[in-house]
Parts: structure tokens; sequence; C-alpha cells
């Protein structure tokens, strides 16, 4: 039991050693374990700030991102709109030119058919006039051999006769 008993001088030599060992500790060690917890704690809420920091940043760049996003959208959908308007405007103007050309085609075939028609008539005209002149002129012969019957004839047929 005796060494579970300690005696009192043990115990002042170990409280003399204690208290001189913490004065000691504290004069040297304890600024240095204390600077050394207090900047261990300044990395630690430096480090959360700029975890905040970086989780703003990112939230910002994300919105960003979205904005531009979204921004990209309406563009494509503002050029895509753009390019079936004019794609719809080439084609009314290509069907416009297209039936421009068509009707200047169908006037110019009118008019060619006209003139063709009016080409006829006069080819006929001097046809028949010149048909009409040598039947003219061999009735005259037949029948003109008399003076009276000669003016009587062409009385006759100038009565008859109805120019264009």
């Amino acid at each position: 039991m005796e060494l579970l008993t300690p005696g009192i001088g043990l115990i002042a030599w170990q409280l003399l050693i204690f208290l001189t060992l913490f004065f000691v500790l504290r004069k040297f060690a304890w600024k240095g374990i204390l600077s050394a917890l207090k900047s261990r704690e300044d990395e630690i809420e430096s480090a959360l700030k700029m975890a905040e920091e970086t989780r703003a940043e990112m939230a910002k760049l994300k919105s960003d991102n979205e904005k531009l996003l979204a921004e990209a959208r309406s563009e494509r959908d503002a050029i895509l709109k753009e390019a079936k308007e004019d794609a719809n405007r080439i084609v009314d103007e290509s069907k416009n030119k297209a039936t421009e050309e068509a009707n200047r085609i169908l006037a110019s075939a009118r008019e060619s058919i006209n003139q063709e028609r009016a080409s006829m008539v006069d080819g006929l005209k001097k046809e028949v006039a010149s048909l009409s002149i040598e039947i003219a002129e061999k009735v005259m012969k037949k029948e003109l051999a008399t003076k009276g019957a000669h003016s009587e004839l062409v009385s006759e047929l100038i009565s008859e006769a109805k120019l264009n």
C-alpha cells in the first residue's frame, strides 16, 4: 500500500516541477501554440469565406450561362424566322417574276398571232383581189364585146363591192 499513497515530499516536488514547466511553457511555447491555433483558425475562416465566394460566383456564372443560352436561343429563333421570311420573300418574288414573264410571253404570243392573222387577212385580201381581177378580166373579155355591156358591168360591180 505504500506504493499507492505518495509521500508529501514527492507531491511537493511534482507540484514544483509542474509549476516550473507550466511557467516555462507559458513563457516560451504558449504564445506560439496560441498563434498557431489563431493562424489555423484564420486559414479555416478564409477557406470557408473563399468557398462561399466561389459558391456565389458559380451561381452567378450559372445564371450568366443561362442568360447567354436564352439569348443564343432567341437569336437563333430570330435568325431562323428571318431566314424563313427571306425564303418566302424570294419564293414570292420568283412567283411574281414567273407570272410576269408568263404574262409577257402570252401577250407577245397574242400580239404575234394578231400580226399573223392581220398578215393572213392582208394576204387573203390580196389573193382575193388578184383572183377577182383575173375573174373580172376573163368575164370582161367574154362579155364585153359591146361597149354598153361594159359600162353596165362596171356599174353593177361597183355597187356590189364593199371595201373594208
